[in-house]
């Protein structure tokens, strides 16, 4: 991997050079400062307000640079301005060909403008992450604070298009007039839903969109993914390997998705009953939901690292396991085995590929549709989760075959079972092993152009010792003409090394992503017994209830990718899903009596959809501020993320069995109480980390 400061000066624009981020005198200024202080010659108060003052010169000179190019390109612009009202009077198809190759010379210009504020803005958050991790301060809360929120503020102007969007409406505007619209005299304004009209356009909207952090459904959606991208933006399009994609490979990928979401939550609405025809209590529901659960936190990571080698055979294990554990799950009923039952649920959760699921499109899947395969990922989720118990509402009767009982509470294993016998001979026929590259895992494929920032927010030791030397982004503190030891660049090699990566800001992340996870699956699991408790739900009625929460995940994503995210900087909108959280766990406890089903089912519905909004948006800032190393190899960011949530479901659904040795009536409230504790929890903790999710 190439350190990031030589990376930084290889994407540079040549002519451009004097005006970007000197990013190599600032970390020898920042070694300099460490000396100083360690030999007494320099206070602490000093080097923040040096350090503040040079960074502030930084930030002037590419703003003003930047200020000069839009005033030159807008001098263009206006230029063939002239030149197109004189072709409306005296039309010349050949000149308007050249007028149109000029326009496009201009959207080039400012897709290279767009690219020079994006590597600065890079390098910007890298420095100060840099700073705060040689010297243990909250600088980047310090700085942000008072530079980012200023009426003048000279950092918004780089983090944010400014006079861009004015530059981006007149080319695509005059583009638009220069096409043959056969006699149409509509403009832009009057057809803004048709689509951009050329590719330069299309670059810089979607330059502009990751400047701005700006998105859209189908990018909010894949953030859910935790997929990274590159994590410094080239001018030209990288090309990817298509020979190791295969669309019927990632369809199958998604199939598994679906099917094992459906078998996850399949059995959410019968669990209780199932739980009592085999003599134990309905509570015990929790261990027979949440022990697919504890599998899989031990098949997410040899999955994880199987992918490593291979695409194929984990899936086909997966397949086998899934089939068996869904076999044993069905015949407990008749087996009468409680054990059997558990036993079944463990295998189901063992047969988990959803790493694999993530790495092969991370791998294999070309950058230019990535975003779409990760949006398909999360909505193959989202689908089976709704589907899981909307099925299960269906599979309302009784039967004996050969002394083989089919009901409701074991109709769910054989359906799936069937179901995954079939996936796996469409598996086994048609999936197409990619490629493989030598040394693949020490290889980066990819990472968010913002994947390394902010990672030393909080304490930190004043000095790092001789053992700490080199940065875990490849950068070496005290040369840069070195490159740092491979072992220090390269993706972690174990969970302790993963965990050493992780920074106060991405421990809060994963932290809500923990906090999130447990509160929905203590709804979800505990839905059929408080219903039946309370309101005295049949099985189909809790299956349409489950069903249709399900069913809110896509329209919900709708509205925050495509309006809300684009209103409110993430931060924000993370920490109001935390407070509406809160609210729904607040309204979901049984204080009023008699308990209603409009309480149950609004604070239900806002406690879940508030939770869905906050995963969309804790996954893109936990993109933002983890390191690149865990941005590949067996122990990345999305393992770890997976580990979060499913700790979260494992510790949930122990809570549930827990409290119902307390009885039924208590339940609600007792299993409400640790969600509550860890909501407010979170709240505090991204209100003192707050800063640093910039």
């Amino acid at each position: 991997m190439v350190a990031f400061g030589k990376k930084l000066k290889e994407r540079q624009i040549q002519e451009w050079q004097g005006y970007y981020i000197n990013y190599k005198l600032m970390k020898k200024k920042v070694k300099q400062y460490a000396q100083q202080i360690q030999l007494g010659t320099q206070d602490r108060r000093h080097v923040l307000k040096d350090f503040s003052r040079m960074l502030d010169n930084q930030i002037e000179k590419i703003v003003l640079f930047l200020l000069e190019q839009q005033g030159l390109l807008a001098s263009r612009i206006a230029v063939l301005g002239e030149q197109h009202d004189a072709l409306q009077e005296q039309p010349d198809i050949s000149k308007i060909s050249e007028l149109r190759e000029a326009y496009r010379s201009v959207g080039e210009d400012l897709l290279k403008l767009l690219f020079f504020v994006e590597i600065n803005a890079v390098g910007l958050r890298k420095i100060l992450k840099k700073f705060d991790k040689r010297f243990g301060y909250r600088f980047t809360d310090y700085y942000v604070r008072t530079r980012a929120n200023h009426p003048y503020s000279q950092l918004q102007q780089v983090f944010k298009h400014v006079g861009i969007g004015a530059v981006v409406g007149a080319l695509s505007r005059n583009l638009h007039e220069l096409q043959d619209r056969q006699g149409s005299y509509l403009s832009i304004y009057d057809q803004p839903t048709l689509p951009l009209q050329d590719p330069v356009i299309d670059s810089i909207k979607a330059a502009v969109d990751r400047l701005t952090n700006s998105t859209n459904f189908l990018n909010f959606l894949a953030q859910h993914a935790l997929i990274m991208h590159e994590e410094l933006p080239t001018p030209s399009e990288e090309h990817v390997d298509d020979q190791r994609y295969n669309f019927m490979s990632l369809l199958l990928n998604l199939a598994n998705t679906f099917l094992y979401m459906v078998n996850t939550y399949i059995i959410v609405p019968t669990a209780d009953d199932y739980s009592m025809s085999l003599g134990a209590a309905a509570t015990v529901c929790g261990i027979v939901i949440g022990a697919m659960a504890v599998a899989q936190v031990f098949s997410s990571v040899y999955f994880s690292a199987w992918s490593n080698k291979s695409y194929f055979r984990p899936l086909v294990f997966s397949s086998i396991v899934l089939f068996l554990g869904n076999v044993l799950y069905a015949l407990a009923y008749d087996l009468n085995s409680i054990w059997v039952l558990l036993l079944g649920r463990l295998l189901c959760g063992l047969g988990s590929a959803r790493a694999v699921n993530r790495r092969y499109i991370s791998d294999c899947v070309p950058l230019k549709i990535r975003m779409q395969a990760s949006a398909g990922f999360v909505s193959a989720s989202a689908l089976g989760m709704a589907c899981g118990p909307a099925l299960a509402g269906l599979l309302q009767t009784n039967f004996k075959i050969y002394q083989i009982t089919f009901n409701q509470d074991t109709l769910p294993g054989w359906v799936m079972a069937f179901a995954w016998l079939i996936y796996l001979i469409w598996l086994w026929m048609t999936f197409k092993e990619p490629s493989r590259e030598p040394e693949e895992n020490d290889t980066p494929h990819q990472s968010n152009a913002e994947n390394d920032a902010l990672e030393k927010g909080l304490k930190q030791p004043l000095l790092i010792s001789s053992e700490e030397k080199v940065d875990e982004d490849g950068d070496q503190d005290y040369d840069d003409s070195e490159e740092a030891p491979e072992e220090s660049r390269g993706p972690a090699n174990s969970i302790q090394s993963a965990y050493r990566l992780l920074t106060p800001s991405v421990k809060v992340q994963l932290l809500i992503y923990f906090m999130l996870k447990y509160a929905m699956e203590i709804l979800l699991s505990e839905s059929s017994v408080i219903t039946t408790y309370y309101f005295q739900w049949s099985t189909s009625s809790v299956a349409i209830f489950l069903a249709c929460l399900g069913l809110t995940v896509l329209p919900v994503n709708v509205v925050v990718g495509s309006y809300i995210s684009n209103m409110f900087e993430d931060r924000q909108i993370l920490l109001a899903s935390e407070i509406m959280v809160c609210m729904g766990i607040l309204l979901s406890f049984h204080i009023i009596i008699p308990y209603t089903e409009p309480q149950y089912i609004c604070s239900g519905l806002l406690m879940f959809v508030a939770a869905e909004v906050l995963e969309g948006v804790n996954l893109s800032l936990l993109s933002r501020v983890m390191s690149s190393r865990l941005s590949r190899g067996t122990y990345n960011g999305g393992l770890l993320s997976t580990e979060a949530g499913t700790l979260a479901r494992v510790v949930a659904d122990a809570t549930i069995t827990l409290a119902g040795y307390l009885g039924v009536s208590r339940l609600l409230n007792i299993t409400l109480l640790p969600s509550l504790f860890i909501c407010i929890a979170s709240i505090v903790a991204t209100c003192y980390t707050y800063n640093s999710l910039y």
